[in-house]
Parts: C-alpha cells; structure tokens; sequence
C-alpha cells in the first residue's frame, strides 16, 4: 500500500513530516502550514484508510509506523524532524524507539505511550463495522473540542466531523485495532531523539498526566502543555505552531 503524500515548501529547507489522527486527513494540520512553510519542507501524508490512502485490511502500530518510512522513502527523504497527534504521536514514539535513524526530533501531541483500553477499542471496531462511521461522529466534537470552542467555531467542527462520518469504517476500524494492541510503555525510556510532548490542558482522551508519564520516562524530554482540548493544533494553533517551530529551531541550531 501507497499512502497518499503531499510535499510543500522549500527543497533546501529542514522536512518535517506531519502525521494526522484517527478520524482525519492530512487536512487537519492546515492551521499550521503558513507558519512551517516558513522554516521547513512540510511532508503530510493521509494516514492508513484514511483520506486518499486505502484501506489494506488488517494493521499495526508497526505497520503504521513503517508507512512512515515507505512515504520518506518515496519522497526521496532521509531525514526528518516528525510531528503526529494522537495516533500519530503514537507512530512518532514508535519511530523515536525503532527508527531513531531516520529521524533528527520527534514531536508527540495529545498521544500516550498506550491510548484507552484494548476493549474499548475493540468495541468501537466492531461498531463501525456494524453501524457505520455516524455514531462516532456524533460524539466526536466533545472528544475533539472544548464546549467554547464548539460553540465559537461551529463551521470548522461541524466540517472536521463531517470528515469523520465519511471516513471510511473498515479503515477506521483497522486502525482501532491497531492502538487496542499498542503498549509502548515499557518501551519509551529507551528513547534517546530529543522529543518535544504537547498536551491538551483539557484532553479527556490523552491526559496531562499521559504526556507527564511519557516525560519522566524520555530523558531530556520537554513537556508544554497548551490551552485545548484533544485536536491541540486545531483548537489552540499559534501557541502549538510556536512550540512545535521552537523546538525545533534548536535542534537546528546545535
């Protein structure tokens, strides 16, 4: 499988590759590409079953990792810094422990080292399976958002959850299974990239408390915590833009 990639910005520039999370396309970091564009060459990608990426049946954290791997490949990259939400910080952390070499920073966001519990992801599976992509897009904003936010922003949610109920199901419930077996928990102290961790003050689905685990177990990590909910990038976009673009900045400078 050929996931669906897009490379923008300046060929000379550091890259930095972008990786959505379960539920939306390589859109959703949009918020962000005036200011990345500035510094870097930006990779987004669709993940697995997601957007303009097919759905390959079963998957895998590894699996989903490695499409990482086979994007940069085709893109002829060989290093990048690396930056995913949720399931995409998922996938960063699995690169950060596996393929260090491949990548010179890793940034984590609103993810943990385990995300929920294998029966609730099972559960979800099976649901979209049986019912389709509705009922977790009817619930999804108050995951996503702040109830302010919400309210404020009506149109960019009520498109973002328009985009969740038209993922498709199987893909979607492939990548459910996925995190219902990912545990890297014992894994992460093993961890020597630098690596920035971004947390929801308000994330009801990955905590403080997750990215505050993640931080005590990487050495030399560094933990901001901005004001949103579980899409951090959407819902506070300058202060997750200038994290992001200063951490990394100093990675370059050393």
């Amino acid at each position: 499988m050929t996931n669906y990639y897009q490379p923008e910005g300046r060929s000379d520039a550091p890259v930095i590759v972008l990786s959505n999370s379960l539920g939306t396309t390589m859109a959703m970091w949009q918020p962000q590409m005036e200011a990345l564009l500035e510094h870097f060459r930006v990779l987004r990608y669709d993940t697995h079953g997601h957007g303009r990426t097919a759905n390959n049946d079963k998957t895998s954290l590894p699996q989903l990792a490695e499409d990482v791997i086979s994007v940069m490949d085709d893109a002829g990259i060989q290093q990048a810094h690396f930056c995913g939400i949720s399931m995409g910080g998922l996938t960063g952390l699995w690169l950060a422990r596996f393929a260090p070499e491949r990548f010179l920073s890793v940034a984590v966001s609103n993810s943990a080292a385990k995300i929920g519990e294998q029966s609730g992801w099972l559960s979800r599976a099976r649901t979209v399976r049986r019912e389709g992509m509705d009922t977790v897009a009817a619930s999804a904003a108050s995951r996503w958002f702040t109830a302010g936010f919400v309210a404020a922003n009506k149109t960019q949610v009520e498109a973002l959850v328009s985009g969740l109920a038209t993922t498709d199901a199987e893909g979607y419930a492939a990548c459910c299974e996925a995190l219902a077996a990912a545990d890297l928990r014992a894994e992460i102290a093993a961890i020597n990239l630098p690596v920035l961790l971004i947390a929801g003050q308000h994330d009801p689905v990955t905590t403080v408390a997750d990215s505050e685990f993640m931080h005590s177990q990487i050495a030399g990590s560094e933990l901001v915590t901005v004001p949103a909910s579980h899409l951090a990038n959407i819902e506070a976009p300058q202060a997750f833009s200038a994290a992001l673009i200063n951490f990394i900045q100093r990675r370059e400078t050393k």
